[in-house]
């Protein structure tokens, strides 16, 4: 089984940017600590990066073209307005599962409240840093099982 995990603008930043609602891992480790989550699993887990909206796209439909098992998703704040991100996992066969490290629906800034993606998503988990992470890990290999 192999897992996409893909994470959006700004997520680079993790361990500097605002730590009491993003946590203190960094990114590296963050996604050391989920490949390795993966192998406990018998998963193979693929992480990707970008502060670009183009690439991700381009990561999610190669999660259709090579039949990767599942994707997870962290778009940031690309969450509350990417159409273009949302028609991408919308167009593809692979279960798409959404995550944030915070609880999006809890943050202070409304506009932070909508997920344009949440609909066309499998299951969304959030507000548990590297946890809600984990967790949509398991909910995939439940999928498959």
């Amino acid at each position: 089984m192999t897992i996409y995990i893909v994470n959006g603008p700004n997520l680079n930043l993790l361990g500097i940017r605002d730590p009491k609602i993003y946590g203190n891992l960094d990114l590296k480790t963050l996604e050391e600590s989920l490949i390795q989550y993966g192998k406990t699993k018998n998963i193979t887990v693929q992480c990707f990066s970008s502060n670009h909206e183009g690439d991700l796209i381009n990561w999610i439909h190669d999660s259709h073209f090579k039949n990767t098992d599942g994707l997870i998703i962290n778009p940031g704040a690309l969450t509350h307005y990417s159409y273009a991100i949302r028609d991408a996992i919308e167009a593809v066969k692979t279960p798409v599962v959404e995550v944030h490290l915070s609880d999006i629906y809890k943050r202070k800034e409304t506009f932070r409240h909508t997920s344009v993606i949440k609909a066309v998503c499998h299951a969304s988990f959030m507000g548990e840093q590297l946890k809600s992470y984990q967790k949509a890990i398991d909910y995939l290999l439940n999928l498959t099982i």
